[in-house]
This record gives C-alpha cells, sequence and structure tokens, in this order.
C-alpha cells in the first residue's frame, strides 16, 4: 500500500508498475497542504487513516514479475536502418531525453564493452526509484546512445556504483520537485585520456566528452532508474544541467591536493565524484585580498530559501584558478577555507519563513539542539562536508554549487580495461 498526494499519484503508480505491483492500492490525500488550517489538515489526516484502513482489509492482487529482477543481456529491436526511423521510435517509447541520440547498434555496444574488464551481464546496481537493472551492458547502450567514445564506459560504470551509495539518496533525487541534477566531476589520468574540460567553458557546451557523459548519466538514470518527466521525475520547474553536467577537476592550477586525493585515493588513480547539484550562483570578485574574498563569497552563500539551509546539505565551491591561488598566497589550506566559510556563511534562523523555521527545527533539531530565530544556521553539519574543487580558466569567476540537502556526495574509483 502507498500513501500519496493527489499530484503525486502518477509517481506512485509509475513505481509501484516498475517494481511488478501495477495494481497496489494509493491512499490518496488532496494537495497541496500548506494552505489548509490545523483543523482541515486533521480532518484530511482523518480521513486518510479510514482509507488506510479499508485498504488493508483489500485483498492486493499478486504481483507480475518485476522487470527490475533480471540481470540477463539486453534484447535486440528490429528497426529500420533510417535515422529519421530510429529517432522517432525511440521518441515514441520515451527512449531520448528529447535531443536525437546515436543508434546503440550491437557493433557499437560491443565496442564499447571492451573498454571494461567486467563482464557485459554484471550487475552494477539497481537505479531508483524504478530499481531498473544497471547491468555494464545496459550502462553501455546508454552511452552509446549519448554519443559517448568507448573508453568513457568506465567512469559510468563507477558513477551508477556512486549513484547507488546510501547516502547520495538516488530515490529523493529522482523523484523530488526539486530542480537537483546529478553533476559529475572526473579527476586523475583518465580525465587527460578523455580530453575532458577541466579549463576554460568547462560546465558549458563544447567539449565532446563533458557534454557526452554527462548526458549518458541522464539516460541512465531516466531509461533505467525510469524516472521519465511528469511520470517519477516529479521536478517542479528542472534546469539545463539535467540534460548533462559534467567536468573534469583543473588539477594542474589546483594550489591543493585534489578532489580524489582529498578522499583517499592515489593522484594516479582516477574517480568520479556525483553530486545532488540544485544549480550554479556565479561569484565574480576581482579582489586579490584572501580575506576580502572569503567574506564576499560567504555572504554569497546564505538563502533562506535553500535546501541546505533547511536540510544541513552537500554544499560546493567551484573555485576559478585564480581565487584558489590567492587564498594559497594567503597562507590559507583547503581545510582552513572551508573551515572559515563555514563559519562566516552562518545564517540567522529568522531570515527564513515561519514555516520554513519550524520545518528546519523537525529536520535540524537533532545536530543543532533547539532552534529560535537568533540561532545561527550552518549550511552544512560541519566544515568537512563543504566541497571545494578548482576548475575554469582565467577569470574571477568562480561558483556557489547549492546541493539538493538531503543528500551527500560519493566518490568511486575508475577502472578501465588495460
Amino acid at each position: 500500500m502507498q500513501v500519496c498526494s493527489t499530484e503525486f499519484v502518477t509517481l506512485g503508480r509509475a513505481q509501484a508498475r516498475a517494481l511488478g505491483f501495477p495494481d497496489l492500492p494509493i491512499a490518496v490525500v488532496p494537495h497541496p497542504f500548506g494552505r489548509h488550517t490545523r483543523d482541515k489538515v486533521r480532518e484530511i489526516a482523518e480521513q486518510c487513516v479510514e482509507d488506510i484502513a479499508k485498504l488493508a482489509c483489500t485483498a492486493v492482487p499478486p504481483g507480475s514479475t518485476a522487470t527490475t529482477a533480471s540481470g540477463k543481456r539486453a534484447l535486440k529491436v528490429d528497426v529500420a536502418d533510417d535515422a529519421d526511423a530510429i529517432n522517432r521510435l525511440f521518441r515514441e517509447r520515451r527512449w531520448t531525453d528529447g535531443l536525437p541520440v546515436v543508434p546503440p547498434t550491437v557493433e557499437r555496444v560491443e565496442r564499447m564493452l571492451r573498454c571494461t574488464p567486467r563482464a557485459a551481464d554484471e550487475l552494477v546496481a539497481a537505479v531508483a526509484p524504478g530499481f531498473g537493472v544497471a547491468t555494464v551492458e545496459r550502462i553501455a547502450i546508454n552511452a552509446v546512445m549519448a554519443g559517448c567514445d568507448a573508453e568513457c564506459l568506465p567512469v559510468l560504470v563507477a558513477a551508477v556504483e556512486a549513484m547507488a551509495a546510501p547516502e547520495f539518496n538516488a530515490q529523493g533525487i529522482q523523484a523530488t520537485t526539486n530542480p537537483v541534477a546529478v553533476w559529475l566531476i572526473v579527476n586523475g589520468p583518465i580525465a587527460k585520456r578523455l580530453h575532458l574540460n577541466a579549463g576554460i567553458n568547462c560546465l558549458g557546451q563544447g567539449n565532446w566528452g563533458n557534454a557526452t557523459l554527462g548526458r549518458a548519466l541522464r539516460l541512465i538514470l531516466q531509461n533505467i532508474g525510469r524516472a521519465l518527466p511528469g511520470e517519477m521525475d516529479r521536478a517542479t520547474l528542472g534546469q539545463p544541467g539535467k540534460y548533462s553536467f559534467c567536468c573534469a577537476e583543473n588539477e594542474e592550477q589546483n594550489p591543493w591536493e585534489p578532489l580524489h586525493v582529498e578522499r583517499g585515493l592515489r593522484p594516479e588513480q582516477s574517480a568520479v565524484t556525483v553530486v545532488g547539484a540544485e544549480g550554479t550562483l556565479n561569484m565574480n570578485t576581482h579582489s586579490k585580498d584572501p580575506d576580502e574574498v572569503l567574506r564576499v563569497f560567504a555572504e554569497t552563500l546564505p538563502r533562506p530559501s535553500g535546501n541546505d539551509y533547511f536540510l544541513g546539505g552537500d554544499p560546493w565551491i567551484i573555485l576559478c584558478p585564480e581565487h584558489a591561488q590567492v587564498l594559497k598566497a594567503g597562507g590559507l589550506s583547503k581545510a582552513e577555507v572551508k573551515h572559515r566559510l563555514w563559519e562566516a556563511s552562518k545564517m540567522p534562523a529568522r531570515r527564513m519563513t515561519a514555516v520554513d523555521m519550524q520545518l528546519t527545527r523537525v529536520r535540524r533539531g537533532t545536530e543543532l539542539g533547539a532552534i529560535s530565530p537568533d540561532t545561527l544556521l550552518p549550511i552544512c553539519p560541519a566544515p568537512e562536508q563543504l566541497g571545494i574543487v578548482v576548475c575554469g580558466g582565467p577569470g574571477t569567476h568562480s561558483l556557489y554549487v547549492p546541493s539538493f540537502g538531503n543528500t551527500r556526495s560519493v566518490t568511486r574509483e575508475v577502472i578501465w580495461a588495460a
């Protein structure tokens, strides 16, 4: 049995269908709740309890065989050797992100599979919210569709493993109304091997590897995880990063240890990090004074409408090389930068709306204790959880990347075939 508001019945039915229980009963409550009085909410709750009791006494039809349970090789589909016909088929079956795809022929998929030591039918993860089976082959199929070069496959395999970690909370990220997208950060030798852009316009257009890797992950989230827009993907607005959101760290101009080394890997290893990113906010200052740079950055972060402050999130700062060098020249380590930003970006709870402050009391009470209007809310539970990477080219533009909040970034090593 499920309980859904009217606006999320489509999500509930889609997830039940994906898990093999298309007739699972749903207790439906009216949406939204926020504008009702407490008495009205109590009335709605009492009716919901009554509905649940009735449904609990109703026999549930047996579940069909869930398609998520199989790790078998992918089925072949015969289609005319015509690009228009192929893309028309993919559009009709909702296998695309709205852009044309590269036909995933047997030959293209097999060529990609040669770039990993793992078996084609090996299960990598079950991808939420539909919990479709992400075998190595199925990941490769979506990578071909996105236009990836064959050597991109190991990065995507590692990214899918990372997204499956409980702390990443793929279920929440995939089904939320929040505009969150999955951001990929690539580190180590494989970034150069794939010619990924870590410099000028690294989050923009123009680089094949960045664009296709980010796009392939979106297709995996949609086609294997089954988060179709309007069904299990319930984003109110979404964001362009849901098409593609990928870059490499600019390790050559990073004055500190790169992200994967900070997270316990050796410099010669390759890694991918997945982040639940709400978007990007430009931070431009021409100052060469590290104290001033940190001050204006810290004053930029507090947002009374941001999930990071509601939940104690997983926020990130992308430092351009010039800003990173200013901070390093001021004698600051990466850990010191994190600590100073964390301290200086605390926000008085009074800046929130009354209802949001109450939600914060519920969500962060265990972490922070009693929360009053004068409580200074940190952007995340500890300075160490503030992510910092160095990316981009010349110029004085860094980025604040707020997070979905109820997520933690995850890093995994990338293993490719010898």
